[in-house]
This record gives structure tokens, C-alpha cells and sequence, in this order.
């Protein structure tokens, strides 16, 4: 019987297979405490930033830098994956909801002047849209177009030339909005403690519920799990991890005042296939090395 490698390589190959999940940390502010809080796919905490002016709204670029929205200071500051800490843009009217285009430009909800702020990725601002209903959430479905909740509000649908449109109505509360990869559309629905999920077609379901707390936000990882932050939670603000299944479990509890989250971007698919092509190469070179370890037994 002949030894061989292959299991060897198949193992290290799943690092640099784009279709296998490298594992991510999570990202939460906490508006109460000031801070943004850091927690492994494990659930172990850490603080990556404290003394901020109400963070709300998170969003990663491309790069793994990370931009907040302060309520109050009505600045968006930005971090490096180092936790450099510098501000983005300011003037605006108390941004909440964050989201990135794929071309790498910054979207901000902001919630009293009824705008939707777009940033260049060197800061120039614009007016994509106004005249929204106290705007507190952003997402982008995988066609470009922006999906807006508002705060007791329908939620809007603005094309990538701004076109507005109603796509879902019935004065929802909408405190977070995430895509998943099929294209659905996830709300937490604030006080009534339920996750609703639309088709692309606008069709409205219960994905889960019983959330004791008030529903906030709303994020994916990037194996589809959906997580869910709440306040008010009997056992202080919370966590909470749902599976493609709808398994729901608590990720971490005894929060503040957990509001918006995000994951840590996950590295482009071409560098995770050069590390595969890496691993391939040594494995090779290491055979023609030593051409004992494949000789038949």
C-alpha cells in the first residue's frame, strides 16, 4: 500500500478554500459605558475602545478599520485594526445606522435630520437621500440597493441612483436590519421582541421570537449564524446566537447597554486561496526533500 500526503494537504488546504469560514470576532457598542466592546467567536470579551459619546452604529471597510457613529458628538470616528482612534467626519445631526457600498463608501443614518449621508472613502460628503422618518438603521442587499429602517417606521427601499420606495410597511421598530447570503432581510422589531425576516419580494415571516428584552440589533457571521443584541433583558442586556436551524442560545449576558454590532471583515478570497497555494508548494518541495515518506510499504 502506497503512503501518501493527501490527507495531510486536504487538511491544511481547508485554511485557503474560500468556501470555509475562517472564524470572527464580534464587534458591539455599548452606548450607556461609552465603549466598544471585542468578544471571540468563544464569547471571551475585551474592550477595544472606551470613552466615546453614545457609539451607536458600526460598520468595517474592506481594509478592517472600523467607524462608529456618536449620537452625541454627531462625529463618525474611525479605528484601525490597531485601535487608532481618528475622526472620520463630523457636523452631522445624531447618526445612528452605518453601512458600507461595495465600492467602499460610507452610508449614515441620520436620525434627526431625516438624511442618509454618503462618504467617499476620502470623506466627501453628499445627500443620497432626505426626508426619511427618523432613519436608525442601514443594509445593503447584494444588488447595490440600500434598505433604510426607521424608528416606528416603514422600511425603505433607495436604488444605487436613489430612488425611494416602500418595501416593507406597518410601523415597524426598526432597531437593526442584516442581509444573509440567500438575499432575505432580517429586523429586529425593538419592543415586541421578535426578528422578522422579508423574501426579496417583501414577504414578511417570524424568524424568532420570545426575546425578553428589547430587540436591537441584528448581525450575520460569516457561517450564517444571526446574532441579536438586546436591553432590558431581565438578566441585563444580552447577546443572543441563532442558527441557520433557529437553535437560539445566549452568547454573553450582563451587559450595559448593547446596541449595534458587526463582524470583523473576513480576508478576500484571492488571499486565503494564495496561503492554500503556499501550503501546496511547501507540501511539494518537502516531498522532493525527503522521497522516503510516499516509497510503498
Amino acid at each position: 500500500m502506497k503512503k501518501t500526503l493527501f490527507i495531510p494537504i486536504i487538511s491544511l488546504l481547508a485554511l485557503g478554500i474560500p468556501g470555509i469560514s475562517p472564524a470572527q470576532n464580534l464587534f458591539q457598542s455599548d452606548s450607556q459605558s461609552g465603549r466598544i466592546y471585542e468578544y471571540t467567536p468563544g464569547g471571551l470579551q475585551s474592550v477595544f475602545a472606551s470613552g466615546l459619546n453614545l457609539p451607536q452604529g458600526l460598520a468595517f471597510n474592506s481594509a478592517g478599520d472600523l467607524f462608529v457613529a456618536e449620537n452625541v458628538s454627531s462625529d463618525i470616528v474611525e479605528f484601525t485594526p490597531a485601535g487608532v482612534e481618528s475622526i472620520f467626519a463630523s457636523g452631522l445631526n445624531s447618526p445612528l445606522g452605518l453601512a458600507f457600498d461595495s465600492s467602499g463608501n460610507l452610508f449614515a443614518a441620520d436620525y434627526h435630520s431625516g438624511n442618509i449621508y454618503r462618504f467617499t472613502p476620502a470623506g466627501v460628503r453628499t445627500t443620497f437621500a432626505s426626508g426619511l422618518s427618523n432613519p436608525v438603521a442601514l443594509a445593503f442587499d447584494n444588488a447595490g440597493n440600500l434598505f433604510v429602517g426607521g424608528q416606528r417606521a416603514n422600511i425603505t427601499k433607495i436604488t444605487p441612483g436613489g430612488v425611494l420606495s416602500i418595501f416593507a410597511s406597518g410601523a415597524f421598530d426598526n432597531s437593526g436590519l442584516a442581509f444573509n447570503n440567500a438575499g432575505d432581510l432580517f429586523e429586529a422589531d425593538g419592543p415586541s421582541g421578535n426578528i422578522y425576516e422579508f423574501t426579496p419580494g417583501g414577504v414578511q415571516s417570524t424568524y424568532a421570537s420570545g426575546f425578553t428584552g428589547h430587540a436591537q440589533g441584528v448581525t450575520f457571521d460569516s457561517a450564517g449564524n444571526l446574532f441579536v443584541s438586546t436591553w432590558f433583558d431581565p438578566s441585563g442586556g444580552s447577546i443572543y446566537k441563532v442558527t441557520p436551524s433557529g437553535q437560539v442560545s445566549t452568547f454573553v449576558t450582563g451587559l450595559d447597554y448593547p446596541e449595534y454590532m458587526a463582524f470583523q471583515p473576513v480576508p478576500e478570497p484571492s488571499v486565503w486561496a494564495l496561503l492554500g497555494l503556499g501550503v501546496v508548494t511547501l507540501l511539494v518541495f518537502w516531498r522532493k526533500s525527503a522521497p522516503g515518506i510516499c516509497a510503498t510499504a
